[in-house]
This record gives structure tokens, sequence and C-alpha cells, in this order.
């Protein structure tokens, strides 16, 4: 889950009567992606890829929208085109030190 503000209790209680929040807020187990280098900023580039590169134009159908993204997606997969992620594991340990833990030995 992405660190969206309506990602937390607040947004249940104020869309549900308190016992209701509640009992939604402890089915779940809310598990935050990082800010920097996660899956969804992967996932927003490849959408911005396939909007510039095929949905960049009026289909008015939802077949044809369904044919064209895949036949994009083959043609990308056919190239095993990747995103070039530059951001390491030890860039994130510099930027990211105060989330790291240290280890007084």
């Amino acid at each position: 889950m992405d660190n969206l503000n309506t990602h937390g209790p607040g947004a249940l209680y104020e869309t549900y009567p308190p016992v209701k929040a509640k009992a939604l807020w402890d089915r779940f187990e809310f598990v935050y992606t990082p800010k920097h280098g996660s899956w969804l900023n992967m996932a927003e580039i490849e959408l911005i890829v396939l909007t510039g590169q095929c949905l960049n134009r009026r289909i008015d159908k939802v077949s044809d929208v369904k044919k064209e993204v895949l036949a994009w997606q083959k043609a990308i997969n056919t190239k095993k085109a990747k995103v070039n992620w530059q951001f390491t594991t030890k860039d994130a340990q510099i930027k990211l030190n105060r989330l790291y833990p240290t280890l007084d030995i």
C-alpha cells in the first residue's frame, strides 16, 4: 500500500460509525511501501509509458482498447524492456539513514 493519507484509521472513522470502523481496521494489516524506490513507482512508470505509446488517442470501444493494450504488452515483453532503477540499497542506506536501525555491540 502506498502512503496516501486516506490509508489510515482516520479515513475509516470519517466514513463509518466508530464500531464498524474499528472492526474494519482490525481486519487489516497495513504494510506501507517505501516512499522511494517502491514497486508503485515502477508501476506508475509503466502506466505512463503505456499511455504515451499506446493510449495517446481516442479509442471508442473497450474491445479495441483491450486489443491495443495486449499488442503493446506483447511488443514490450518481446523487447524485454525494464525499468532502469538507479536507487540502490546503498543509496537507500545513506539517504534513509534515520530509518535503518543501528546495533550497539
